[in-house]
């Protein structure tokens, strides 16, 4: 592990650093804020939309939307190490991605492999200035961890597809534009095979989305059901009946999680500042001693996130690819993101009951009860984060990897 820049790393971190503190538009530098940028993006408020579309014409002048895409499809072509230090930074000042991650990360790279060039000309530029959204069309309500049991089907029907099925914990998909997902286009085939790769418009006959309203009112997470919906053949990508391979290209990214580990340190930052200000009458933590040693673990966990980061990228920036090491930190990082929710909720005791109105769901960020805490952050960050132990692979999955191919023991 390598913990110091080099001189050219040094220089790189000092001017996305400049950037971000010249370029970050003011509703995103409350720091208790965590504003969605895709919700301002769909946003009817002006100042909310128009921040959203400000901060990613800023970071699309220097292709750092999709900053690990090549230069000739608009991004920066950054190193593994460029790319963790520009996460560090934009994590550190709790900057947001300004384009749908889906989009970047995974559409953008499966277009660049196996796109047509027709494809790439259409879908990269519009993911790149934010006029398309994307969100990512695999799970089903009998297909999550064992995706390759998908069962939406896609006839062939001439120069379309009829697509017929349910998707499931759709994430973004209600303030999203179009969606990409893996159908079944050959139900004998074995299940890793027969399968194919679409996008769609969301507003396509026979779509429709509905919201699965989660426990602090968020409705991020959707069901999207397709009923006779005909897409043409030309928006696949890649062969038919190859998708479960397209679906799985991703390009060389940071995979460190850097920004999980600085979110958590900042979290914590941000609870023993307000217990020692402003929220101090409300904090138990000097009628209650051993909550002074939880949140001093907090504080090591985070650290140790940290160092896990370092890890995971020191192995990347040396050219190895991190496996077993990548399911540690993932483990570790959801499950220490829940305990810090759980302290910060028992540091302020019964005041972590308070809630935003129940009657205004049209912002479930939004809090009324001027008595909560931190704008109840903790309380709803402690139900919100249940799935983080589910979402990417479940605690379990990450336990088998890193027995069977970290330690070396057998499979059951």
């Amino acid at each position: 592990m390598d913990w110091s820049d080099t001189p050219e790393q040094a220089t790189f971190r000092s001017e996305v650093r400049s950037f971000v503190q010249d370029r970050l538009p003011d509703r995103y530098r409350q720091p208790a804020a965590r504003h969605n940028w895709q919700h301002d993006r769909a946003s009817d408020v002006p100042t909310e939309h128009e921040a959203a579309m400000a901060w990613t014409a800023a970071l699309g002048e220097r292709g750092w939307v999709a900053p690990h895409w090549p230069k000739a499809y608009g991004g920066a072509d950054l190193t593994s190490m460029e790319q963790f230090i520009f996460n560090q930074e934009m994590a550190v000042a709790g900057a947001p991605g300004a384009a749908s991650v889906h989009g970047v990360a995974m559409l953008g790279p499966t277009l660049i492999v196996h796109g047509t060039e027709e494809q790439r000309s259409e879908y990269l530029p519009k993911i790149l200035s934010a006029e398309v959204v994307w969100c990512q069309g695999y799970s089903e309500p009998a297909a999550g961890s064992d995706l390759a049991s998908l069962q939406m089907r896609a006839t062939r029907d001439g120069d379309d597809y009829v697509v017929n099925g349910q998707k499931t914990w759709t994430s973004g998909a209600g303030t999203a534009d179009w969606v990409f997902a893996l159908v079944r286009t050959e139900p004998d085939a074995p299940k890793h095979r027969g399968i194919s790769f679409v996008v769609a418009d969301l507003k396509t006959p026979g779509i429709s989305v509905r919201p699965i309203i989660d426990m602090g009112w968020g409705d991020e997470l959707n069901e999207t059901f397709f009923e006779d919906v005909h897409i043409p053949v030309s928006q696949r990508i890649g062969e038919e009946n190859r998708g479960w391979y397209v679906g799985m290209t991703l390009l060389d990214f940071e995979r460190s999680g850097i920004s999980s580990a600085v979110g958590l340190q900042r979290d914590i930052k941000d609870l023993v500042t307000a217990i020692q200000g402003d929220e101090a009458n409300k904090s138990r933590l000097d009628r209650t001693p051993t909550l002074r040693g939880k949140l001093a673990d907090r504080y090591t966990e985070a650290t140790v996130g940290y160092q896990f980061s370092l890890l995971i990228i020191s192995m990347q920036a040396a050219g190895q690819v991190p496996n077993h090491e990548a399911s540690v930190a993932k483990l570790f990082m959801s499950e220490r993101g829940q305990a810090v929710a759980h302290t910060g909720t028992q540091v302020f005791g019964l005041y972590s009951n308070l809630w935003p109105d129940e009657t205004d769901t049209s912002d479930a960020r939004a809090t009324t009860d001027a008595y909560a805490p931190m704008g109840a952050r903790h309380t709803r960050a402690s139900v919100m984060s249940i799935p983080s132990t589910l979402a990417g692979g479940s605690s379990e999955i990450q336990r088998n990897i890193i027995a069977t191919r970290g330690l070396g023991l057998p499979r059951g």
